[in-house]
């Protein structure tokens, strides 16, 4: 199997599309020697259409309010002791008033789907950052609404929207999610955001419960297809308060082989090395860009809320994840030869 997969990966680097069972074969016959050949190339297509820029984005989470009962998720709707919060609009300003300093040129507000938070209200918040900071780009990551919801967010600006369809299987995504939530509803989200002409990621879980190899490969051929300005990809952690709660963390292996392939799969693509990553291994950040990524997300949100908004056990808020520690974050980043830029960082077209 490893030789097949050796021959399979080639055929990746070479910019072949591969199928489920190719993608799946891959990701059986995974080796540290093969694994660490994936990242060598994806890093190079990383220097080749990025050079040694690293993309910073504000990270603005500001509602932990949420409509869904997702098994996995702390903030999930049944949680009782999750310390609900929202941050009034001028909080959400003066955020981005302190990344604009900061040098951040792109904010993402990313929250439960809070009903509080309807089309008016998120329309005007978007409109007046927009306002306020024209040279800056606002990715929402608010979850499932209309198409016509859609459309009113993008008229009022917004740039992109981050909506992880976290796996591409019907079965598994009923194991995830009560059945009020249907993988069919997340995909026509996607395919509406993208249409409305928003530079739209989607992305998925590694090691999420009841997930197969088979499952992952089906991930990666959906991602392939839609061909998504960014792709959102962290391993699981456990929450205590979730049904999910006993279940081990994700291999960070086999979630940095997976940003190779993803790399390997989209060359253009933006990939966030993920705060999970880093709350995992303190290395993960730097291991995920070194593996192809190049996004980070530091934490913009006011320092007393961070631990609110958990999706996840134990979830990484200081130093290089936080917006404060931008200066250490670049120093991080120096040692690989990569650097921040003050910049919107658009998808490639």
């Amino acid at each position: 199997m490893a030789d097949d997969a050796s021959d399979i990966l080639d055929a990746l680097i070479g910019g072949d599309s591969l199928s489920v069972p190719e993608y799946e074969a891959l990701l059986v016959g995974r080796t540290e020697a093969l694994q660490a050949r994936a990242a060598e190339a994806a890093n190079e297509l990383r220097l080749r259409y990025f050079g040694n820029r690293i993309y910073i984005r504000g990270l603005i989470e500001f509602t932990n309010y949420c409509r869904n009962d997702c098994m996995y998720c702390g903030i999930r709707r049944s949680n009782p002791n999750v310390e609900r919060y929202r941050l009034t609009p001028e909080q959400i300003y003066e955020c981005c008033e302190f990344g604009y300093g900061l040098g951040f040129r792109t904010f993402v507000l990313q929250g439960g789907e809070d009903g509080w938070f309807n089309d008016d209200r998120l329309v005007e918040i978007v409109r007046e950052i927009k306002s306020r900071y024209p040279d800056c780009a606002v990715t929402l990551s608010v979850g499932e609404r209309s198409r016509e919801s859609y459309s009113r967010l993008r008229s009022a600006g917004a740039d992109r929207y981050l909506l992880r369809h976290e796996t591409a299987n019907d079965w598994h995504y009923s194991q995830l999610h009560p059945s009020g939530q249907r993988l069919a509803t997340r995909l026509r989200c996607l395919k509406d955001l993208k249409e409305l002409g928003f530079q739209t990621g989607c992305g998925f879980m590694v090691g999420s419960p009841y997930q197969t190899l088979g499952h992952l490969a089906e991930d990666l051929t959906l991602i392939r297809s839609f061909c998504p300005a960014m792709v959102g990809l962290g391993p699981f952690i456990p929450h205590c308060d979730t049904p999910f709660r006993d279940l081990p963390c994700a291999d960070i292996e086999l979630t940095l082989f997976l940003l190779s392939l993803v790399r390997l799969t989209l060359p253009k693509v933006l990939l966030p090395a993920t705060t999970a990553l880093a709350t995992l291994d303190p290395k993960g950040r730097i291991r995920g860009i070194l593996s192809g990524a190049n996004v980070v997300m530091p934490n913009l949100s006011p320092f007393d809320i961070r631990k609110k908004y958990l999706l996840y056990n134990n979830k990484a808020g200081t130093g290089t994840e936080s917006a404060e520690g931008i200066r250490q974050l670049s120093e991080e980043l120096g040692s690989i030869g990569c650097e921040i830029v003050v910049d919107r960082g658009d998808a490639l077209r």
